[in-house]
């Protein structure tokens, strides 16, 4: 009996643990993984604070403190911050696994994972409230609105500024020729990380053909929308907002319909 052909899947997380961990997870659920990271990290640096006149380390004197990412708790702690007396508020279990094993407590995790969970859970705490915002420079509006919203004074830093890695792209070739089977987004940025890659090869329209024929999944609404506004037909868009769930559920959808 001729053995079924594997999916392929591509997956676009920083080039670090989180792409190795993916990679493993992917083949793990009995597909090939196409690794092509859509993010690279640039850590806000002195220099930067210096030409915007904007900190590049977390506030110590805010009442609640708010942290979205693994690197943005490393980059924290790098920085030698002191949390104080501060609320923390971690979006996800990473981000709050980052932030145990800097040794700092956790003191609220939202159940849904987004911008859009953490302002339901502290809409009705933080009026008056100063509340320090710390993450990317692409974060979503839909945080530091929503709590200014709810009545807190909100105070963002930029930790770090995400850009894309140069000779990125293989993914998008492989849509183009429609031999990528999956495709998991896992922010906004990544979507349009992936198109401005697929343009710089002059494939950005057989790129869009490719992934409509492919299964799309898309971490929270706001990746979902980026995507959908494109033109891209999104799939998949798991409960939870974490990796796992996003390539169980895509692989799984994608299995039964793929075929030689």
């Amino acid at each position: 009996m001729r053995e079924e052909p594997r999916l392929r899947v591509a997956a676009f997380r920083p080039d670090d643990d989180r792409l190795d961990d993916a990679v493993e997870l992917i083949e793990s659920l009995g597909a090939d993984p196409v690794p092509d990271p859509m993010l690279a990290i640039e850590p806000a640096t002195a220099d930067d604070a210096e030409a915007t006149g904007r900190q590049v380390t977390p506030r110590s004197d805010a009442d609640y403190v708010v942290l979205t990412s693994k690197t943005g708790v490393e980059l924290a702690a790098e920085a030698g911050w002191d949390a104080g007396e501060a609320t923390v508020c971690a979006i996800g279990d990473s981000t709050a696994e980052a932030l145990h094993e800097a040794g700092y407590g956790v003191d609220i995790i939202p159940a849904e994972y987004s911008s859009t969970g953490l302002v339901e859970t502290l809409s009705g705490a933080v009026a008056g409230a100063r509340v320090e915002v710390a993450r990317s420079d692409h974060g979503s509006a839909v945080l530091t609105d929503g709590l200014e919203a709810a009545g807190a004074y909100v105070h963002e830093t930029v930790l770090y500024r995400l850009v894309r890695p140069e000779g990125s792209g293989e993914s998008a070739e492989l849509a183009a020729s429609g031999d990528l089977d999956a495709a998991l987004f896992t922010s906004s940025l990544t979507v349009e990380h992936f198109l401005d890659a697929a343009a710089d090869l002059g494939l950005r329209e057989a790129v869009i053909d490719g992934l409509n024929e492919a299964t799309v999944a898309a971490i929270g609404q706001p990746t979902r929308e980026t995507a959908e506004d494109a033109g891209i037909s999104v799939d998949v868009v798991p409960d939870q907002a974490d990796f796992e769930a996003l390539a169980c559920e895509a692989i799984e959808a994608a299995a039964p319909t793929h075929h030689e």
